[in-house]
């Protein structure tokens, strides 16, 4: 089962274990309600469940997909592409990521703008609205292989923060204001 918690604010290296003593771990709802990730367990290192998959990529659109891996040995200019993917960031479009080898941290900003760590490994697949602040990082193994997919052409553009102005980001603000309504307060962990 995937973990997530928030991180502290120190500019240490975060990678190696978790820096909260103990940490504040977050279940799937309070993700989903406080940030819009969505996840889905597809399997393990032993493979995907492929009928689950085909399921969620036609139920949500999904027409294109590809593969990368990242690793000093696979991935041309690793050190600067790495700094890249670290930089806090978002997308236009929704980032759908499915691990298939590996693993590493998605980190989102919550409604508070504080920091939640995302540990993904093999049959994960997080789902990040667009608009939502975040940034990858690998931990301490170095490698993952992963699956993306995307509704239409890949839109490959990173708007770095600030970016508020843009309009996904309002529209994903705007959701997050009425996950407090009292009708989604109920709800919430």
């Amino acid at each position: 089962m995937v973990r997530a918690w928030y991180m502290d604010s120190s500019d240490e290296d975060q990678r190696l274990e978790h820096h909260l003593n103990p940490p504040q771990f977050v279940n799937l709802e309070h993700l989903y309600a406080t940030t819009g990730v969505e996840y889905f367990k597809l399997g393990d290192e032993s493979g995907i469940d492929r009928e689950y998959l085909e399921k969620i990529k036609k139920e949500r659109n999904y027409a294109y997909e590809d593969e990368i891996t990242c690793s000093r040995d696979c991935l041309p200019d690793y050190d600067t592409k790495l700094k890249i993917f670290f930089k806090e960031h978002l997308h236009t479009d929704e980032e759908i990521r499915l691990v298939v080898e590996g693993s590493g941290y998605f980190d989102v900003r919550d409604k508070d703008d504080k920091w939640v760590r995302i540990e993904v490994t093999p049959g994960d697949l997080l789902i990040l609205p667009a608009g939502i602040y975040h940034r990858f990082t690998l931990d301490s193994k170095n490698f993952i292989k992963a699956r993306r997919f995307f509704i239409g052409e890949p839109v490959w553009t990173p708007y770095n923060r600030p970016a508020d102005e843009m309009d996904c980001r309002k529209t994903y603000e705007e959701w997050l204001q009425s996950k407090d309504s009292p009708k989604h307060q109920a709800t919430a962990c």
